[in-house]
């Protein structure tokens, strides 16, 4: 297999007889002629027998990102795609080069929209140098010869080289100023249903994930953390564990965890399990999940909050309306509930700190290690390994990459990989944010909308992990999928009169980013209460949305899209019933309908979902479709089960018996409808999972007249009204 083709750590840079191009990227250093080897800027690299590795600097976590990633670099090169490779650059030698592969973070559906340019540029800049190097040993015109397959071709004699043949020349070559890139419509590999790249290793076991990794000498580390948050570590006897098989060493890391360090995983865990700990739970100890909702609920109606979009004058507009319609909605703290939990080896010397991971960010994750390990970036290195699941766990905060250097700090020279239990996984994430919102709607004698005000009172994440980031007390994440028009998160509605506040009210309970993030809530807040809304004016939902969409054609055009697919307006099967929603999030525009039914004693089955999304630019629409089928089992396990509570400081469900998925009898049959309009890109991954659990929402209101407002599902009758 092409894509297991790796050159050593330290040693890639220094390869012989190949290729590496590159090309200038706006705002970042670039390196000068003549001051480094041949390759350059270090996108592609062409081997003599003309194979093609292609170097990807974001993460692969099963979204696809890796071989879109190439497709859009093998599309520009003009290479035979059935020799394609890829590798993974490490941040630190990205720091070495000036950050010359730019950005490694993974989140947000930005792998491919971000970095989509930049990426093309490098496989365009390669194709051309790998052209000019031919024209020059033929002695003949550029303009005279034509790359295709990885071959070129000079038109007039019939001449033939293959890219490998010319790759040490053309690397030695000036990188070109300017790059054109191709129209999509002109594709033959980008845009395409291409099969992933890393499909046959995860299918015969070859890929490797952080819990995989085996060096020489390496030990195993299990840890706890205070159950509390915010609690730490009082004390804890070492020597009543001294003697269990296999341990070497009980590390307190930092104030508030122990770690057992043993020769194998399990023997660290069960003797970490026999540890007698005492803890100091600190201020959070009577902490509740029943508590803070009290706090949330006070907030609503709170004087002072944060505006997040406004225009005319919402209060004054409800305060002579006609008609008025008002309804609270509640959004619980959720799990990233990653299948592989949290996991890093760490090895330490004075002098050098090496972290292999599984992490969306290795820049991030770079930074944590040298800030735990005491040592400068330049010392340190993080190799990424393909992660067992993200959504956002892996990505801001690398909390178990800190732990893990502490702890091999304290076995200098020795491998060590700690992997955290599930429990341990379970009670110490970063947790989707909990909310709440009030919604109050003006309507004149007609049933026209002419005034919405939207106070959501809850949690930030920027307060959390980014805290620099809020301004004047407002975080923007708060808003995804209700802002101003623009490019991103915006509203598809037209109100006359509107205002969206947030008052910011933080639990103990630590945030962080959830796939899908904010955009999750909103949806089903402004979604399920504009479906109250036509429904208590007698009007077909499609139809009120539609009235207020003339000027978010985008909006519009996938809501029809995914109405039409589902054949909304006509007669469903008998005892199923439909429900409708739409969002703007991360770039894309997305609809959904779901078909659901609900037996007399209030059981739920979701029959069908149709999904269209318009994210600007197909690159592989076989993965778009996969990344909306799996971003409904992802918003659909949420809207049915998930919920983390809080009972003295600490959470309550602690593995999936307590915080239970979807199983596969549950999953409704999804249809994906892609309607890509060009001229900007969007994302795939996240976008979908907002328009899940509102259109199976409002469909359940239709099946039973019983308006669900507060999830998860679990906790809730379905009976009908």
């Amino acid at each position: 297999m092409l894509q297991d083709i790796e050159l050593s750590r330290r040693g890639f840079l220094g390869a012989g007889a190949g290729l590496v191009v590159g090309f200038h990227v706006p705002g970042l250093a670039q390196a000068q002629a003549g001051s480094q080897p041949p390759e350059v800027n270090a996108w592609v690299r062409v081997l003599p027998d003309d194979r093609v590795i292609i170097r990807i600097a974001r993460s692969e976590m099963g979204q696809g990102t890796l071989t879109g990633l190439a497709q859009l670099v093998a599309e520009e090169l003009d290479c035979d795609w059935a020799k394609v490779g890829t590798e993974q650059p490490t941040p630190g030698q990205n720091l070495a080069r000036n950050r010359i592969w730019g950005n490694f973070s993974t989140g947000g559906s930005r792998g491919i929209r971000e970095s989509q340019d930049y990426v093309r540029k490098g496989g365009a800049a390669a194709r051309l140098m790998l052209v000019q190097a031919a024209a020059i040993e033929w002695k003949v015109p550029v303009a005279e010869c034509r790359a295709a397959r990885s071959v070129v071709t000079h038109v007039p004699s019939g001449r033939r080289v293959s890219y490998g043949q010319v790759a040490e020349a053309a690397g030695k070559l000036p990188v070109p100023t300017e790059v054109p890139l191709k129209d999509p419509k002109d594709w033959t590999i980008a845009g395409k249903p291409l099969l992933r790249l890393d499909t046959k290793d995860k299918l015969t076991g070859a890929q490797v994930y952080g819990m995989d990794l085996m060096l020489p000498g390496m030990l195993n580390a299990a840890i706890r953390d205070c159950p509390v948050f915010g609690g730490k570590v009082k004390s804890f006897d070492a020597a009543a564990i001294a003697k269990r098989p296999g341990v070497k060493k009980v590390v307190q890391v930092g104030d508030s965890a122990v770690a057992v360090v043993a020769d194998t995983w399990w023997h660290a865990k069960t003797a970490l399990d026999a540890l007698p700990i005492v803890w100091d739970e600190g201020p959070n100890a009577n902490a509740s999940s029943e508590a803070f909702a009290a706090v949330l609920k006070a907030a609503l109606d709170a004087p002072e909050a944060v505006v997040g979009n406004s225009h005319g004058d919402a209060r004054a507009a409800l305060s002579v309306a006609p008609r008025k319609l008002q309804a609270v909605y509640a959004y619980p703290h959720q799990n990233h509930a990653t299948m592989e939990t949290m996991n890093a080896t760490a090895r330490w010397t004075p002098t050098r700190c090496e972290v292999w991971t599984p992490t969306q960010n290795g820049e991030a994750a770079l930074a944590a290690t040298a800030e735990a390990a005491g040592l400068p970036a330049a010392m340190c290195e993080v190799y990424k390994i393909n992660l067992g699941g993200g959504f956002g766990r892996r990505g801001a905060v690398h909390d178990w990459v800190r732990q893990a250097v502490a702890i091999a700090k304290e076995l200098p020279g020795t491998p060590v990989k700690l992997i955290w239990s599930r429990e341990e996984d379970m009670l110490h994430g970063r947790y989707h944010p909990v909310t709440m919102c009030k919604l109050q709607a003006g309507l004149d004698a007609q049933g026209n909308l002419t005034a919405l005000h939207m106070r959501i009172a809850g949690q930030s994440i920027l307060a959390g992990v980014f805290p620099q980031n809020v301004q004047n007390g407002r975080d923007p994440v708060v808003f995804q999928g209700l802002n101003p028009s623009g490019p991103e998160a915006s509203i598809g509605y037209a109100v006359p009169n509107l205002l969206i506040d947030h008052a910011m009210r933080n639990p103990s309970v630590p945030p962080g980013f959830w796939r899908g993030v904010n955009l999750n809530q909103n949806a089903i807040y402004l979604e399920c209460f504009l479906d109250e809304v036509a429904h208590a004016t007698g009007q077909d939902p499609l139809a009120f949305r539609l009235k207020l969409m003339a000027n978010h054609p985008k909006h519009r055009a996938v809501l029809e899209a995914a109405a039409k697919a589902a054949g909304w307006g006509t007669p469903a099967p008998a005892g199923v019933f439909r429900g409708i929603a739409q969002t703007m999030g991360f770039g894309s525009y997305v609809a959904a309908v779901a078909e659901v039914s609900v037996s007399p004693a209030g059981e739920l089955k979701i029959h069908r979902i149709v999904a269209a999304t318009d994210p600007g630019h197909v690159v592989n629409p076989q993965q778009v479709a996969m990344q909306v089928e799996g971003s409904f089992v992802y918003g659909l396990s949420a809207a049915l089960y998930g919920e983390c509570t809080l009972k003295n400081g600490r959470i309550e469900q602690s593995n999936f018996d307590t915080y239970p998925v979807m199983r596969m009898p549950q999953m409704p049959k999804v249809e994906t409808v892609i309607v890509p309009s060009g001229g900007f890109w969007g994302g795939v991954g996240e976008p979908t999972i907002a328009v899940a659990a509102p259109a199976v929402l409002n469909a359940i209101f239709a099946a039973t007249g019983v308006r669900i407002r507060e999830l998860p599902l679990k906790n809730q009758s379905l009976k009908k009204a």
